[in-house]
């Protein structure tokens, strides 16, 4: 056998042994509480379905709320919104392609910034959900920072 073709081999075997990056997941998280200072209550609500499978988004929906008593404010984010993936060492970083066209899209009239940027990095049964995405708010600063036990399900707020 000629060294061209054992490397062939060695190569193809070591491309499909590679585990590829895959992400399945819905998402419902909510937490009431009082707001400090005045007393207010508040609600924090995000809903969300990811599916990725390396760089190709599959489906990606997020909707992220904060309500008050008389009042709410929510970001939201969908495959509408022009979304291109990246691979990181832990996980996915999803962006926006034109991120001035998808603010202008949703008709917000204020400035809020044009950068968005969602980290989705796993560690063990644990998504860690890391957003930096104001362009996608309407008044709100940004989505909400969280953790979700894929498991369980369970959700813990990064506040």
């Amino acid at each position: 056998m000629s060294l061209k073709f054992f490397l062939a081999g060695a190569m193809y075997l070591l491309c499909n042994l590679a585990p590829a990056q895959v992400l399945d997941t819905r998402v419902a998280c909510t937490l009431t509480q009082l707001e400090d200072g005045a007393g207010e209550r508040l609600i924090l609500s995000d809903q969300a379905r990811f599916q990725l499978n390396g760089t190709q988004i599959t489906e990606f929906q997020w909707e992220s709320s904060v309500f008050r008593t008389n009042h709410g404010h929510e970001c939201s984010i969908d495959m509408d919104d022009g979304l291109e993936a990246e691979l990181t060492d832990k996980g996915w970083r999803i962006r926006l392609k034109d991120a001035m066209a998808a603010r202008t899209k949703r008709g917000y009239d204020f400035d809020r910034g044009f950068q968005c940027s969602i980290r989705l990095e796993q560690e063990g049964d644990a998504l860690h959900i890391k957003p930096s995405c104001p362009t996608l708010c309407g008044s709100r600063k940004n989505f909400s920072a969280l953790t979700v036990d894929m498991k369980t399900g369970s959700c813990k707020y990064d506040q």
